[in-house]
C-alpha cells in the first residue's frame, strides 16, 4: 500500500483538532486538576499533553491505515463509523470533568468511551492488525484515566 501523505495528515489532524477545541473549550483543565484531591499514582500535569499527542497521532495513523484499506467497503465505513464516535465521547469527556466537575458522569461517559475504544480494536483487527495495535496504548491510557477519575470522584464528593 502505498502512503498518500496528504491524506495521512489529514487522518493525524483530526484527532488532534478534536483534541484541539476539546482544550480550548476546556480552558485551563491542568489548573482544575492541580485542585482536586488525586488518587495515588496521578502523574504529573505535564505528562497529560505529552501523552494525549501521542495518542492522538497514533489515532490518526491506524484510522488512515483503516480508510486506505477500502472506503466502501461495509466492514471499512462500520469501523470509520465507531471511529468517529469514540472522538465523539473523547471530545466530551474534558468538558463534562474539567467544566462541569461531573466527577461521576465523567467516569461513567469514560467507560462508555473505554467500550467504544474496544469495540473500535476489534473492528480494526478484522481489517488492519497493525491499526489495531496502535489503539492498545489508547485503550490502556483510558483504563488507566478511568482510574484516575473515579478516585478524583471518590476523594472529592
Amino acid at each position: 500500500m502505498k502512503i498518500k501523505k496528504d491524506e495521512l495528515i489529514i487522518s493525524i489532524m483530526i484527532p488532534v483538532a478534536v483534541c484541539v477545541v476539546s482544550s480550548l473549550i476546556s480552558g485551563n483543565a491542568m489548573a482544575t486538576f492541580d485542585m482536586v484531591k488525586k488518587p495515588p499514582l496521578s502523574p504529573p500535569g505535564w505528562l497529560f499533553p505529552v501523552v494525549w499527542t501521542i495518542l492522538y497521532v497514533l489515532m490518526g495513523i491506524a484510522s488512515y491505515l483503516i480508510y486506505r484499506q477500502g472506503r466502501g467497503r461495509e466492514e471499512v465505513e462500520e469501523a470509520l463509523r465507531v471511529y468517529v464516535l469514540q472522538l465523539v465521547f473523547n471530545f466530551f469527556w474534558s468538558i463534562f470533568f474539567f467544566n462541569s466537575e461531573w466527577y461521576l458522569f465523567s467516569f461513567l461517559w469514560l467507560v462508555a468511551l473505554w467500550v467504544l475504544i474496544l469495540i473500535m480494536i476489534v473492528r480494526y483487527a478484522k481489517i488492519s492488525k497493525v491499526a489495531a495495535y496502535l489503539m492498545i496504548p489508547y485503550l490502556v491510557w483510558v483504563t488507566f484515566a478511568g482510574y484516575l477519575n473515579f478516585g478524583i470522584f471518590l476523594l472529592n464528593r
